[in-house]
């Protein structure tokens, strides 16, 4: 029996029980992944004890001597992985890295080019009801009407027009490889900073199978989780010249002290992405993502700009007749875990949205594979025709979770051995 279960049996209840979700359903939520009982390891260690405000060598406390070291070789690792000059481990999200950005570059009111929320863009590209749309003047960049790329024609009119301080690219909701080349022109035709967000796509750049925009973006942010599978934070990434403004954009003006705990953790999922078998990973992500696509697709469903380069695709459910919110509830009930996602040009509302988000990672973690995405297809439209049918729902979850079952879930099933 554990300490925790002796000493606070509700979480202990909570979190097995999540435990056992995350064995026995399928996680296709594109931002989530499965870390590993490493990195959960780092996370739950002493180290969450340390108080280190400032970085190492130059900190505010005593006692920081092994801190000190963690956060160098994770930042020697991200360097190795990613190619880059400089890199800054300490940020707690990517909304946070996208803040310490904006704050070594901008002051109040300058303008910023961004994508649009309901067209790939994520909260901090500019939303209204974001810090970065309150702070900041943010004009939006989405896709053609048509193919539902990027509408780089849209890009350059708008930087020519604006003279932005920064140009962002980067999504959460788009399926389509980004052209960080291009917008490295566009940039430097408006005179602007370019900010490239890979959140979603870090893992498959360290892997081989998306280009990299370290050659060209003037600042990378990134989260540490999703498709990198390390635990739940955020890094930094920049040129030489940028290294201060972003040091103290980090810390002081925008964080106190570090979680090292975390930081930590973070050094032990660099190296497990250093390791050979992690370009195999993100490959396996890819195909599974190519293969689901293309399954949903011959079953009927429209895929928005027909498919996938990367881990994730947006499926248009409008020719269904259902929404998102409803697909979503309704394959929750069958242990198939998704999120509404909005289309781009969607007429429904940000809570109830017209479309699903689906992505692989999590899946790839658990080891499956293209014949298991064929499944997976299955058991989607099998759900998607069963919304409003609760026995069959129920019989669906039976089956699925036998099927989910057979693959182990890692940093989970290791730690219920």
């Amino acid at each position: 029996m554990s300490v925790l279960s002796v000493q606070d049996p509700e979480v202990a209840k909570a979190i097995g029980r999540d435990e056992r979700r995350l064995v026995d359903e399928l996680v296709l939520i594109a931002s989530e992944n499965y870390a590993s009982a490493a990195v959960r390891e780092a996370t739950g260690s002493v180290l969450t004890n340390k108080y280190a405000e400032g970085y190492p060598g130059r900190r505010y406390y005593a006692g920081t001597e092994n801190v000190d070291r963690v956060e160098i070789l994770a930042q020697e690792r991200a360097k190795e992985l990613f190619g880059a000059d400089h890199v800054n481990v300490q940020p707690h999200s990517g909304s946070q890295a996208n803040m310490a950005a904006y704050f070594a570059i901008l002051e109040p009111g300058d303008v910023v080019l961004g994508m649009r929320l309901d067209q790939g863009g994520h909260l901090t590209h500019g939303s209204p009801v974001n810090f970065s749309g309150r702070f900041y003047d943010f004009a939006s960049y989405g896709v053609e009407r048509e193919t539902e790329l990027i509408d780089f024609a849209e890009v350059e009119s708008l930087a020519k027009e604006l003279k932005p301080k920064i140009i962002v690219c980067g999504a959460t909701a788009y399926p389509r490889t980004i052209d960080f080349e291009r917008f490295k022109e566009i940039a430097d035709e408006a005179g602007a900073v370019l900010v490239a967000d890979i959140a979603h796509i870090a893992g498959l750049i360290v892997g081989g199978v998306h280009p990299s925009p370290i050659p060209y973006a003037d600042i990378v942010t990134t989260t540490t989780h999703k498709t990198l599978r390390g635990p739940r934070g955020a890094m930094i990434m920049c040129k030489e010249e940028y290294r201060r403004k972003i040091d103290s954009a980090v810390f002081p003006r925008m964080q106190g002290g570090p979680m090292m705990h975390v930081i930590a953790a973070k050094a032990v999922a660099f190296k497990e992405a250093l390791q050979p078998e992690f370009k195999i990973y993100a490959r396996t992500i890819v195909e599974n993502a190519r293969t689901l696509s293309d399954a949903l697709s011959k079953r009927g469903l429209r895929i928005v700009s027909g498919g996938t380069d990367n881990h994730l695709m947006l499926v248009d459910l409008t020719p269904l007749g259902i929404t998102g919110k409803v697909a979503q509830d309704g394959l929750r009930e069958t242990g198939i875990i998704t999120n509404k996602n909005a289309i781009p040009f969607d007429q429904e509302k940000p809570m109830v949205t017209s479309g699903l988000r689906l992505g692989t990672p999590a899946l790839s973690s658990r080891e499956m594979g293209i014949h298991e995405m064929e499944t997976v297809a299955g058991f989607i439209m099998e759900g998607l025709s069963a919304i409003d049918d609760s026995a069959r729902l129920s019989n669906l979850r039976r089956r699925i979770a036998e099927f989910a079952r057979q693959y182990p879930a890692p940093g989970v099933t290791d730690a219920q051995r």
